[in-house]
């Protein structure tokens, strides 16, 4: 990115350089001789006055002061010094830095020290045409006010363009939100009130067959489908919440909209589930894209085990560990599912996401059981 205070202050010293070199020029050609210390002093003054043209903006009321003292001075060092011979560039561009920079109230100041400096300048050079009112008047208009008005127009300016690129930018802005509504709205109303109702029928079904049983005394033949159904509502739980936490960051409502689900949100996955959570090791910060990794694993792995398991407690292990942080859920398989150790396309998803942090997976049967643990490498923790 291009610095651009140092752009500024190169800029600033070129124009107090050219400066010097204009009116330093004019005053060796056309001006007095340089055999007398006065007139070498004079030169002095004006280029010391002109190389504060390079200091930084906040000084400009100084610099124009000091130009109009220069001005107002310079025929009394030097009699018969014409306005041409002393301070013509250096005055013209410390007007205009006093009005492109300073607030009101010293930028009057600088334009008045300019004018007075412009006018005394010519009563102090005296002679007949010298003195006539108008020219005095022209003059103060030229020096003074002229490029300190160019200034001011020219940070209004600056303003303006400034204020409606804002007002345009919050304008898209709104534009955006309004249209993020419009999204979360249709959302609402086309997604979450089918989701809720598959949850319920869901539930409904689940509970059904389990007050058949109770009553009937069935053997368990229907345990498949009880865990279908524990399946499919534990998969719209889970899709109501990242809905509404799509829905809330197109709202933007909360001071964490934003964030996606992780290992804190690991209970209400949990929650209402044939699962037990067991957190061993010092936990520890983990950087946010791992944490909603092992979310997202243990999402999907919960949902693979209550789609295959036979209905028994899904065991769920977090541990933290010096150079990694794994998560592992064991859960007991169906009769018809024990030999079944083909990879399916939430363990493919799975894979996926611990390739791309570097990490370590592993999943597979292990007697009756199946057991998935994924591991995500860490900077080593200071002991």
């Amino acid at each position: 990115m291009r610095d651009v205070s140092g752009a500024l202050a190169r800029q600033s010293l070129l124009v107090a350089g050219l400066c010097v070199v204009v009116d330093l020029g004019v005053f060796l050609i056309v001006g007095p001789s340089l055999d007398n210390w006065r007139v070498w002093l004079l030169v002095i003054v004006n280029v010391l006055a002109e190389a504060g043209l390079a200091a930084p903006p906040r000084f400009s009321g100084v610099v124009a002061i000091a130009h109009g003292v220069l001005l107002a001075v310079g025929p009394l060092v030097v009699p018969g010094t014409s306005r041409r011979t002393i301070d013509n560039a250096g005055v013209l561009i410390a007007g205009y830095r006093a009005g492109a920079w300073l607030r009101t109230g010293p930028a009057v100041m600088a334009l008045a020290a300019l004018m007075g400096g412009a006018v005394i300048h010519r009563f102090s050079a005296g002679g007949q045409v010298l003195l006539d009112w108008r020219l005095c008047v022209l003059d103060a208009l030229t020096s003074g006010l002229l490029p300190w008005l160019v200034g001011r127009h020219t940070t209004a300016r600056r303003a303006y363009i400034a204020d409606v690129e804002q007002r345009r930018a919050e304008t898209v802005l709104r534009a955006v939100a309004e249209e993020r509504s419009a999204i979360a709205r249709d959302l609402h109303d086309v997604i979450s009130h089918h989701v809720s109702a598959i949850g319920m029928h869901a539930g409904a079904a689940r509970l059904g067959l389990n007050g058949s049983n109770d009553s009937s005394g069935s053997d368990g033949s229907d345990a498949p489908v009880r865990r279908s159904l524990a399946a499919v509502e534990s998969a719209s739980r889970s899709a109501m919440a990242d809905l509404r936490r799509l829905l809330n960051v197109l709202h933007r409502q909360g001071a964490d909209v934003q964030r996606q689900p992780g290992l804190e949100n690991l209970g209400e996955l949990l929650d209402g589930l044939p699962a037990r959570l067991v957190t061993y090791g010092k936990r520890r910060e983990l950087p946010g894209s791992v944490d909603i990794a092992l979310y997202r694993i243990a999402q999907e792995a919960l949902t693979n085990a209550l789609r295959h398991g036979n209905g028994d407690t899904i065991e769920v292990e977090l541990g933290y560990h010096p150079d990694e942080v794994a998560l592992s859920v064991t859960n007991t398989l169906a009769q018809q599912e024990k030999r079944n150790d083909e990879p399916r396309h939430g363990l493919a998803g799975i894979r996926q996401r611990v390739a791309l942090y570097g990490g370590h997976l592993s999943y597979g049967p292990d007697g009756g059981t199946w057991r998935l643990r994924a591991a995500f490498p860490l900077e080593k923790s200071c002991p």
